[in-house]
């Protein structure tokens, strides 16, 4: 995970991040190379006296935070976050995003649900027209779901794969205890409105969680760029 930090975009969108959260901030930690980035310099702003506090969105974000030396909390019955930090695979032109290529996107949901707002670190490679355009919208499934979910998905025009760990060709395992199908369109989705509708839909299946489709969810979207700037995307109100 710590990969992302040597790259000069994502130190630019993390350095900005960190900027935002204020002395005393209860922060959701995404999970991936851009969450990654930014939990490191964060940990550095809290071993400078900063009293910052986190919710960790999976196992590998939690060991990052504990050794950058952020405290952590769980997500009680009283607990409010101030401001979810995460990364995304797309970003469409009006800030809906997929979600979920390294499998944590449904605790990322929750904690960012959970949080007043939520700030998304991306580099230029993950900006796309629509959604769909870079392949994959994952789906998280029941185990005992499997075949009758992939089934439907199929007769929503998707092409469904279960996700495989590429060290011993079993089938990758959520930290819920769920599988993981990734679902190819077959164009990418032509706005808002359809991925709207093809969101309910996968959701509707018996045994589906979740999906990767995060829609209306991100307040701005930071774009690093190799040469360390940033552009600022922001949603716009309707």
């Amino acid at each position: 995970m710590n990969r992302g930090v040597e790259d000069p975009a994502l130190e630019a969108v993390a350095a900005k991040a960190v900027a935002l959260i204020p002395d005393g901030a209860r922060v959701g930690l995404g999970t991936g190379r851009a969450a990654a980035a930014f939990i490191t310099r964060l940990g550095v702003r809290r071993r400078e006296g900063w009293r910052v506090i986190g919710v960790p969105t999976s196992r590998a974000t939690a060991e990052q935070a504990r050794k950058a030396g952020i405290p952590l909390i769980p997500l009680a019955q009283d607990v409010q976050l101030d401001i979810t930090v995460d990364g995304a695979d797309e970003v469409a032109p009006n800030l809906d995003l997929v979600k979920g290529w390294g499998g944590a996107f449904v605790r990322e949901r929750i904690v960012a649900a959970a949080s007043k707002r939520q700030i998304i670190l991306v580099t230029e490679q993950k900006l796309v027209q629509a959604l769909g355009e870079r392949g994959r919208i994952p789906v998280e499934v029941i185990p005992f779901a499997q075949w009758p979910a992939m089934r439907q998905l199929k007769t929503l025009g998707l092409v469904p794969t279960l996700r495989m760990e590429p060290s011993n060709l079993q089938p990758v395992v959520s930290e819920n205890g769920n599988l993981i199908i990734d679902c190819n369109p077959p164009e990418p989705l032509r706005d808002g409105t359809a991925a709207g509708l093809l969101e309910e839909s996968i959701l509707a299946i018996p045994g589906v969680v979740d999906t990767g489709l995060f829609l209306g969810t991100a307040e701005q979207v930071f774009v690093g760029y190799p040469d360390g700037r940033v552009d600022t995307l922001q949603r716009t109100r309707r």
